[in-house]
């Protein structure tokens, strides 16, 4: 009998969750099959069977807190591995039957034809759907396999703007066990705006130039290189440029001794069904345009599945946050610990703006660097924010980190 333990996934987590078992007790599982998901302070990670047999689970409920090296399940792996049961012949109904069954497909009557067949709904709820011009989208199915009834139209009918089948004027409320990452990104939120001198300069950027490029060359770039071409590249690339040249944007401060680095590994904040998580982008300033864009995709993949390691989500020197996904228009980020600054991304609204004397309308968004103080001065905060807008509104800037004439004058 091999003990299946809960495994080391960090130096200072004693603890675990457990979200929710993949194999119930007594299957067979082959060797490293995963039985269950486990999730710490940090992030999700899996267990795996050692062996392959037979599987005792512990009586552990989904939701309970265990500890690191607590026995969770034990494999059994002198057991012989069941044997998969043939499937049964299919039995040949009675001649009686059939033509019984024939007979009677054959007097019911033919259906009304579904005005919109792309709609899966009862002959009646689809007339009345196209009589009324109703949304099918807005009403909610209660047939089988999602097949929408008449009474379904009539709820959508009778209560129009409300979800159908919601109940009115409830005053109900639940309560929820907060979660380990939960729990840590509140303890680390609190911790960043208590122990930290954190404020918040701002900016906007004519996003117009890298709006062209993209609209360009976006095709191109996915047909040679098969991942997309989107504004996270485009930011991590400026903000590298940025942080080499203001360093104290790119370091922390570590008890009397400020810590600073001559990479850029640039933390990328990713909202997922559990909470924010910010996988890192090791040697960002070292990396192009197209491996940005791979590691994005990576991460942002990984941190949806909960596959991400404890390596992809330690070490980040600095932090972009991208609110404008969600349609914020401005907002003052708040610092990822230890880390000294983070730079919040807004949604692109089209705005008129002044440019040489005329009034334009161009596709505008609002730049927020949050900075802890202690490390970083106003002067550094701010050119590191305008450097930043300068080289998004002049991307050929992307390739030297300067003015292209500049670098062939050598000036």
């Amino acid at each position: 009998m091999i003990d299946i333990k809960v495994p080391t996934v960090g130096e200072s987590i004693s603890e675990v969750t457990l979200l929710k078992w993949t194999k119930k007790d007594g299957d067979y599982v082959n060797r490293d099959e995963v039985i269950a998901e486990l999730e710490s302070e940090k992030a999700t990670f899996e267990v795996n069977a050692e062996k392959a047999g037979i599987l005792k689970l512990e009586a552990i409920a989904e939701g309970d807190t265990i500890k690191i090296g607590d026995v969770i399940a034990h494999v059994d792996e002198t057991a012989a591995k069941p044997e998969v049961a043939a499937p049964a012949k299919e039995e040949k109904a009675p001649v009686a039957a059939t033509a019984t069954a024939k007979e009677e497909k054959k007097a019911a009557p033919v259906a009304a034809p579904t005005p919109d067949a792309s709609v899966k709904a009862t002959p009646v709820a689809s007339a009345i759907i196209a009589d009324k011009k109703v949304d099918p989208k807005s009403v909610t199915p209660s047939g089988t396999n999602g097949k929408i009834l008449k009474d379904d139209v009539l709820a959508a009918l009778n209560n129009p703007g409300r979800k159908p089948g919601a109940e009115l004027f409830t005053r109900n409320s639940k309560k929820e066990k907060m979660t380990n990452l939960r729990k840590t990104i509140s303890r680390r939120l609190v911790e960043a705006k208590n122990t930290t001198a954190m404020l918040t300069t701002f900016n906007e950027v004519d996003m117009k130039p890298v709006m062209d490029i993209r609209n360009k060359y976006k095709d191109k770039f996915k047909e040679v290189h098969g991942v997309g071409l989107g504004f996270m590249s485009f930011f991590a690339k400026a903000c590298a440029y940025a942080l080499q040249e203001w360093p104290a944007v790119n370091a922390y401060i570590d008890g009397d001794e400020l810590v600073y680095h001559d990479y850029c590994d640039i933390s990328i904040a990713v909202s997922t069904p559990r909470g924010l998580t910010v996988p890192v982008i090791r040697n960002t300033e070292s990396l192009s345009m197209v491996d940005i864009e791979k590691k994005v995709i990576e991460l942002a993949g990984k941190a949806r599945d909960n596959k991400l390691s404890m390596e992809e989500l330690q070490g980040g020197t600095f932090t972009i946050t991208n609110g404008g996904v969600f349609g914020s228009l401005l907002s003052t980020p708040i610092i990822n610990i230890p880390q000294s600054a983070i730079l919040g991304m807004h949604k692109i609204e089209e705005r008129p703006i002044a440019m040489n004397g005329q009034v334009v309308i161009r596709p505008m968004m609002y730049l927020a660097l949050s900075y802890d103080h202690r490390i970083i001065d106003g002067r550094e905060s701010v050119s590191f924010l305008v450097r930043v807008k300068e080289l998004l509104e002049n991307p050929e800037q992307l390739l030297f980190g300067k003015d292209p004439v500049k670098a062939l004058l050598e000036l």
